[in-house]
C-alpha cells in the first residue's frame, strides 16, 4: 500500500503518508489540491478491490454515509475510484481513539467524563438513526477524541462490508465482540438499538475500567453477551451514579424491548440526569435481565356458545330436544379438533427444546473441542506497550510468528518511539499465516506553540489560550496605554508568539487602554471673555480642552463666561469637552428682580446680592447636579437663604452649575430646579464643607 504515496488520485488528492490501517482499508494522510485542505484518505485492500460485488457495495455504503452531517460523526467528504482505487476522502482528525485515551488513564473515567462522552456519541446516532443508518459496531476504537474534549463517531456503515468481508471471527472480529449485541451474536436481525447496546458496553467500560465480558475466544465472548449477566458497575466502582448506572444496564438489556426504543430517549435519561445527578429513574435490573420464561399454549375455551347466564335457565330448559341433540353434536365435534391441538403442542415443545439442545452442544464443540484441532494455528497476541518496535521485533512471543508493522505516531507521555497502541490487541487469540501487529508509537508530548494574539480584542486572546489547554488561573492581564493598539486590543503578550509553551505556563496578556491620557486642574473662567476663555482652555498653552459655547440672555456684556460645566478645581483628561454659557448681551426680564417664594411662577432673580464687606463673610463653591433630559432644555437653578438668593438658567447639556455662595458660620440654603425646592445643603463657612441638610 505505501506505493500509493505520492500519488495524485483523481488529479486532486495527494498522498502524503500512511497513518493507520485496518481489516479493510489502510489510511492515509493526503491533501486535496482543489480546497488546500489535508484530509485522511481511506483506500479499499487490493485484494477486496478485486471482488466487483464488494466494491459495489463498498462504494454504496460509503455515499450513504456520506449524506450524514453532524459535529460528532466524521465527515465524508467523496467517494470515488481512481485508476482501479476504491478510496473515500474523510475528514482529518487531530486526535486518538477513545481506546488509547482510557489506556492513557489507565483507569475507569470520571462519571462526569464518561457522561460527556456517551452523551455526543448518542448524539451522533441519533442523527445517523434517523436517517436509516445503523453503525453496527460502536466501540472506543471507532470513536475519535480531538483535543477540545468533543468526539467523532467513525466507520459508520463499515461495519456491514466488514461483515461480508470475512466469514469467519478472526483478528479484526475480535476486537469488536466485545461490544456486540446479543442478536448480532446470535445473527439475528438488527436495528438501532444494536448501537444502543454496544453505545451501553461502551459507558460500562469507560466507568469502570474494564469491560463487561472477557474471554479466551471470539465465540466464549459471543456466548456471554447472550446468556451472562454482567456485574452492575457500582460493584467495581462505587463512585457512580445510581441513575448513571441505571442509565448503562438499560442500555445493555440483553432483550431488545428492554433497552431504550431509540438514541433520543436515552439521551432524554443521560440530560435528566446530568440536570439532577440524584434522580431516581425507576429502573429495575431484575426485569432488564430477566430470563425468558417458556411461553405456555394459549388457554383454549370450548362452547362458549352454549353457555348461558343464570337469569337464562327458565329458557334453557324450554329448549327443544332436537336443539339440544344439535347442540350436543356440536360440543361433540369439536371436542376431537381441540384434543388433536392439544396433542399437537407436546411433539412442537419436545422439538423446540431438542433444536435448542443441539444449538448448545453445536456451542460448546466450537468452543471447547475445535480448538484442539486448531491448536497449532492459533496465537496468542503479544502485549507490546511500552516497547520500542526494535523490541518488539525481538519479543520471543513474536519472532517466527508474527511481522510488526509501523502504522504512524501519535503524540503521547510515552518517550518517542515507544508503542502506545497496536491492532490486535493484546491477548485476542488469532489464526492463519503471515500475521501481522499494526503498532502506532509515541511522538512524544506534542509541544504547544504560542499564538500570535497581538491586535486582536483581549477576550478573543483568552479564549484561545483556553482553546490550547492553558487554565485561566495560569492566564494573567496587564493594562498599558498605546497610541498604536486599540483600547481592549493586545500590545504583546509574554511569552511571545511561536515560543514553546505547556499547559501549566503563566501567560502574561498585556492589554492597549488606548492613547496616554493627562490630567489637567480646571480652572475658573467665570466673567472672562469667550476669546480669552478659549485661549486658556484650549490654547497651546492652555489646558488642552475642547470649548464648547452655548449663548444665553444675560444683562452682562456680550461674550462674557456666565458658567462652566466642569467645577473651578476637578481633574480632567485632556481633549475633555467643556461647555461655557455666554452672554448674548441682551436680557428678556422685564421690571425689577421679585424675591417672592421659588415655588411661584414669578421670575427668580438672576444675580446675587452685592459682596459684603464684613471680613468674616466667606464664599463657597457648591456645585448643583442637573436632572437628565433632553439636553437643549433650558432650567432655572436657584440657591436660597440666610440673606443669600441667586439664579441661574442652565442647559441641561451642561450636566452641572457651580454656585458661589457666600456668608459666614454655618448656614443652611435651599436648592429649587425650575421652582421646586430639590434639596437642601448646610454650609460652614469656616471649614469649607458642604452637607447636605
Amino acid at each position: 500500500m505505501d506505493q500509493y504515496i505520492g500519488k495524485l488520485l483523481d488529479n486532486r488528492y495527494e498522498i502524503l503518508e500512511r497513518i493507520g490501517t485496518g481489516g479493510m482499508a489502510v489510511v492515509f494522510k493526503g491533501r486535496d489540491h482543489r480546497l488546500n485542505r489535508l484530509v485522511a484518505i481511506k483506500i479499499l485492500k487490493d485484494d477486496l478491490a478485486k471482488d466487483a460485488e464488494f466494491r459495489r457495495r463498498f462504494h454504496d455504503e460509503s455515499q450513504a454515509v456520506a449524506m450524514l452531517s453532524h459535529p460528532n460523526i466524521m465527515a465524508v467528504y467523496d467517494v470515488s475510484r481512481s485508476e482501479q482505487v476504491e478510496y473515500i476522502v474523510m475528514e482529518l482528525i487531530d486526535g486518538i481513539t477513545l481506546k488509547q485515551y482510557m489506556q492513557r488513564k489507565g483507569g475507569p473515567l470520571s462519571w462526569k467524563e464518561s457522561l460527556h462522552f456517551i452523551t455526543q456519541i448518542m448524539k451522533a446516532l441519533s442523527h445517523a438513526h434517523g436517517r436509516g443508518i445503523i453503525h453496527r459496531d460502536i466501540k472506543p476504537q471507532n470513536i475519535m477524541v480531538l483535543r477540545d474534549g468533543s468526539i467523532k463517531v467513525t466507520d459508520f456503515g463499515i461495519a456491514r462490508l466488514a461483515s461480508a468481508a470475512q466469514s469467519t471471527l478472526t483478528q479484526e472480529a475480535l476486537g469488536s465482540v466485545h461490544y456486540i449485541s446479543p442478536e448480532q451474536a446470535r445473527g439475528s436481525r438488527i436495528d438501532g438499538r444494536s448501537d444502543i447496546y454496544s453505545a451501553g458496553v461502551v459507558l460500562y467500560e469507560m466507568l469502570t475500567g474494564r469491560l463487561p465480558f472477557e474471554g479466551d475466544t471470539p465465540v466464549s465472548v459471543a456466548i456471554q453477551h447472550i446468556n451472562s449477566i454482567p456485574l452492575a458497575p457500582r460493584e467495581l466502582n462505587p463512585d457512580i451514579p445510581e441513575a448513571l448506572e441505571a442509565i448503562t444496564m438499560k442500555a445493555m438489556a440483553p432483550k431488545v424491548e428492554n433497552r431504550y426504543r431509540n438514541a433520543d430517549d436515552m439521551l432524554y435519561d443521560l440530560e435528566e440526569f446530568r440536570k439532577d445527578p440524584s434522580i431516581d429513574l425507576e429502573y429495575d435490573p431484575a426485569k432488564l435481565f430477566a430470563t425468558p420464561d417458556v411461553a405456555d399454549e394459549p388457554t383454549q375455551v370450548i362452547g362458549t356458545g352454549s353457555r348461558r347466564r343464570s337469569s337464562d335457565t327458565g329458557s334453557m330448559r324450554r329448549r327443544s330436544r332436537e336443539e339440544a341433540e344439535r347442540g350436543e353434536r356440536v360440543s361433540s365435534s369439536e371436542r376431537p379438533r381441540n384434543r388433536q391441538k392439544a396433542n399437537m403442542s407436546v411433539p412442537l415443545a419436545v422439538a423446540s427444546i431438542l433444536v435448542f439442545i443441539i444449538g448448545i452442544g453445536v456451542l460448546l464443540w466450537v468452543v471447547f473441542f475445535s480448538n484442539s484441532f486448531q491448536s497449532d494455528d492459533r496465537h496468542t497476541v503479544p502485549n507490546l506497550y511500552g516497547m520500542t518496535v526494535e523490541e518488539a521485533m525481538a519479543d520471543p512471543k513474536v519472532q517466527g510468528i508474527f511481522e510488526i508493522v509501523e502504522g504512524g505516531s501519535v503524540s503521547s507521555s510515552l518517550e518517542p518511539g515507544k508503542i502506545v497502541s497496536q491492532d490486535p490487541e493484546a491477548k485476542q487469540q488469532v489464526t492463519g499465516e503471515d500475521l501481522t501487529i499494526t503498532v502506532t508509537t509515541s511522538a512524544g508530548e506534542e509541544p504547544i506553540y504560542m499564538p500570535d494574539l497581538v491586535n486582536k480584542d483581549y477576550l478573543e486572546a483568552q479564549q484561545a489560550l483556553l482553546d490550547l489547554g492553558i487554565s485561566k488561573a495560569n492566564i494573567t492581564m496587564t493594562y498599558e496605554t498605546s497610541d498604536e493598539i486599540t483600547e481592549n486590543y493586545v500590545i504583546r503578550t509574554v511569552p511571545l508568539a511561536d515560543s514553546a509553551i505547556q499547559p501549566d505556563t503563566v501567560v502574561e496578556i498585556i492589554v492597549s487602554q488606548g492613547p496616554k491620557v493627562v490630567q489637567r486642574t480646571m480652572l475658573s473662567v467665570d466673567g472672562m471673555t469667550l476669546d480669552k476663555a478659549r485661549e486658556l482652555l484650549e490654547g497651546e498653552n492652555g489646558l488642552g480642552l475642547v470649548v464648547k459655547a452655548v449663548y444665553i440672555d444675560s444683562d452682562e456684556p456680550k461674550d462674557t463666561v456666565l458658567i462652566q460645566s466642569i467645577p473651578t478645581g476637578t481633574q480632567v483628561n485632556e481633549g475633555e469637552t467643556v461647555t461655557l454659557q455666554v452672554s448674548s448681551g441682551s436680557s428678556t426680564s422685564s421690571g425689577e428682580n421679585n424675591t417672592e417664594s421659588p415655588a411661584t411662577e414669578t421670575p427668580v432673580p438672576s444675580e446675587s446680592p452685592a459682596p459684603s464687606s464684613d471680613p468674616d463673610v466667606k464664599t463657597v463653591q457648591h456645585s448643583v447636579t442637573l436632572p437628565d433630559g433632553d439636553p437643549d432644555e433650558i432650567v432655572t437653578v436657584q440657591v436660597r437663604g440666610s440673606g443669600y438668593d441667586q439664579s441661574k438658567q442652565v442647559p441641561l447639556v451642561v450636566q452641572s452649575v457651580v454656585f458661589n455662595i457666600t456668608g459666614k458660620g454655618k448656614q443652611k440654603f435651599d436648592i429649587y430646579i425650575n421652582g421646586e425646592r430639590d434639596y437642601s445643603i448646610e454650609v460652614d463657612f469656616d471649614t469649607g464643607d458642604v452637607k447636605l441638610g
